[in-house]
């Protein structure tokens, strides 16, 4: 018995009935409604994870080449390999938009090239789509300016004062008026509505994001922006993504849900942060409830080098790669049962659970850095520390 293309097994022969084929599109948006999107690959020799972007498009440029995934022309060149991007391409830089489209227009090249590409949903892609504009750079806003984006501006200008004075929240007095006048423009500037109308639900790049996931997994690597926290501990893969999706998709589903909780993947730290002796069990819980070796993520950024914890168990891949945080093209790879990290081109292992073996990696990446290094404190810190053994997460 065969299936046809919305996935309903039909007898062979049997052609299908007027209402059947005018009843098809319906079904076919309800089936993509509902399927959930892959979020599991094996098999794959080659994965690259990139940290948090926040708007520089140039920093991702460098980091792409100097992991051999784009030519000098920006495309595709990384055959099968898989990229992933952490989340957090857009804030606090100026060029979200040329990122967002960077990484669109390579979606479609890795796809033909038998590769794939991965961008993450995180914390910031979030918080743009349910209206948390706080880390929004007015250059951000500058990229999606257009001819009419000042009348466009006054427009949505006027708008909020009717929709203020129809709540009766709009002040009375001339002064109170100007000064709410001038705080408005001030934060609103042209190209901000366009900004707004791009990230809805139904807009260019909230639609966008809203087709990605929030956690996948490659081979027996876990990925995902934040972590995940004993509160979440026990929701699939599967059961995240569709969840944060779906709250995206309506921002009054919001509340109590899973995209703003802190200990949500999107938002939790401890896998960064807590001490490993601390956390150390409830890693051993994730790595065995996930069927997985390694997590890596993003989120916390460390400003120094990608930072391995629990005998590399974990990888902490955002160092800071963007202008807003000034750390030099660096990236985590997987690779035929390797895994090293390139920084400023250089390749260094990552360590296992040994104290020493994370000195050397730190030295090494110390080595390779700009002079003074900044992790040449967390060299410092760590040959001060007591000795703790074989990290209390490491498989």
């Amino acid at each position: 018995m065969a299936l046809d293309q919305f996935g309903v097994r039909r007898l062979s022969g049997v052609r299908p009935t007027r209402r059947a084929v005018l009843l098809a599109p319906i079904l076919a948006a309800v089936s993509r409604a509902a399927t959930p999107i892959q979020d599991r690959w094996t098999g794959v020799d080659r994965v690259v994870a990139v940290g948090d972007v926040h708007g520089d498009c140039d920093a991702l440029i460098a980091v792409l080449k100097m992991a051999s995934l784009i030519d000098d022309d920006t495309n595709w060149i990384g055959g099968k390999a898989h990229l992933v991007q952490l989340g957090d391409l857009p804030a606090r830089g100026p060029q979200t938009r040329k990122a967002m489209d960077l990484l669109m227009k390579l979606e479609e090249q890795a796809l033909s090239a038998g590769g794939m590409v991965h961008a993450l949903i995180g914390n910031h892609e979030a918080m743009i789509m349910y209206g948390d504009y706080r880390t929004i750079l007015p250059e951000e806003y500058a990229e999606f300016r257009t001819e009419n984006s000042v009348e466009t501006l006054q427009a949505a200008y006027e708008k909020d004062v009717a929709e203020l004075k129809q709540l009766g929240r709009f002040p009375d007095k001339p002064e109170e008026i100007e000064h709410y006048r001038k705080e408005w423009f001030e934060f609103h500037v042209p190209g901000f509505a366009e900004y707004k109308e791009a990230f809805k639900p139904d807009g260019k790049y909230g639609k966008w994001i809203r087709s990605h996931n929030v956690v996948i997994r490659i081979n027996d690597a876990m990925f995902m922006h934040g972590g995940i926290s004993p509160r979440f501990l026990h929701f699939s893969t599967q059961e995240m993504n569709t969840k944060i999706r779906t709250e995206l998709e309506d921002p009054s589903k919001l509340p109590p849900g899973m995209t703003t909780n802190v200990e949500g993947p999107l938002w939790y730290r401890g896998l960064a942060e807590l001490d490993e002796k601390q956390i150390g069990p409830h890693l051993r819980a994730v790595l065995q409830t996930f069927g997985v070796r390694r997590v890596v993520i993003g989120h916390t950024v460390t400003r120094s080098v990608i930072m391995p914890r629990f005998g590399s168990a974990v990888v902490n891949a955002d160092a800071g790669i963007s202008r807003f945080f000034g750390r030099p093209p660096q990236c985590l790879v997987l690779e035929k049962g390797s895994a090293f990290i390139l920084f400023r081109g250089t390749k260094i292992p990552l360590p296992g659970p040994s104290k020493e073996s994370l000195l050397q990696y730190l030295t090494a990446a110390a080595a390779a850095d700009d002079q003074p290094s900044p992790i040449q404190k967390v060299i410092d810190q760590l040959k001060a520390a007591p000795a703790a053994g074989r990290a209390a997460g490491s498989p």
